[in-house]
């Protein structure tokens, strides 16, 4: 199978019982207030944003996401709301624990033949959706795999996939000196999760470029660290 190239981290996703609880937790954890985000109402969920530095992956950033419980999904029913926020379980979770890191979204050159590229490995990544929302610079387009019944995948750990139109959200968030340091991905198939990530073209894994699979729990887990060089880990209760 051909490797695709250039693929990097797009965004670490936090998923929130409301948009409130996760503001006053980005707050309370990493010592600054997101940005604006804006409405998806395809889904029916709205988000706050945050600029993240890193090396290797130059257009990462931090979304935080929650229901709007003002909104009606325009995505009809059966089909579910996508990073498994229909989902009862992880809904239960949210509520009881707080917000929490539950997936990641990688851009790639070539949505189409990345998800061919799963597909031939048996991994069904979802139909591709185009969306858009309005900003003040202008209208925000981009493409993006949602399957229909939301899930993430091996526990959050593989990402949805991502492609931009002209613009990219991160180039106007609010940069909150916070330095994404490392991203490790952790699945029982550990060698099926690598083997994904490489056809999508994340090819340089364990730490290279700042990725690394390991066999375990299903889970992710990432450190960030702050202007003066302070470790922040988002869900360190996950196995080293």
């Amino acid at each position: 199978m051909k490797a695709l190239g250039a693929a990097h981290i797009d965004h670490l996703v936090v998923a929130a019982a409301t948009l409130a609880e996760g503001v006053a937790w980005c707050e309370a954890t990493l010592g600054a207030t997101p940005g604006p985000g804006g409405a998806h109402a395809l889904f029916g969920t709205h988000n706050r944003l945050l600029r993240l530095h890193s090396a290797g992956h130059p257009q990462a950033y931090l979304e935080i996401i929650a229901i709007d419980p003002a909104a009606t999904p325009t995505r009809a029913a059966p089909l579910r709301r996508w990073f498994d926020l229909d989902d009862p379980t992880l809904r239960q979770r949210l509520q009881d624990e707080g917000p929490q890191l539950v997936h990641w979204v990688a851009s790639v050159p070539d949505l189409d033949a990345a998800c061919a590229q799963l597909r031939a490995l048996g991994i069904e990544r979802g139909p591709v959706i185009e969306a858009s929302r309005p900003t003040p610079q202008g209208l925000l387009r981009w493409r993006i795999t949602v399957r229909d019944d939301g899930q993430r995948l091996f526990g959050g750990a593989l990402p949805t996939l991502i492609q931009w139109g002209d613009t990219h959200p991160a180039d106007g968030m609010t940069d909150a000196d916070l330095r994404l340091q490392g991203l490790t991905l952790q699945h029982p198939d550990a060698d099926r999760l690598r083997a994904a990530l490489t056809a999508i073209g994340l090819n340089s894994l364990d730490g290279l470029d700042g990725v690394a699979v390991q066999p375990g729990p299903a889970g992710l887990r990432a450190e960030l660290h702050t202007a003066t060089g302070h470790p922040l880990v988002l869900n360190p209760s996950t196995p080293t």
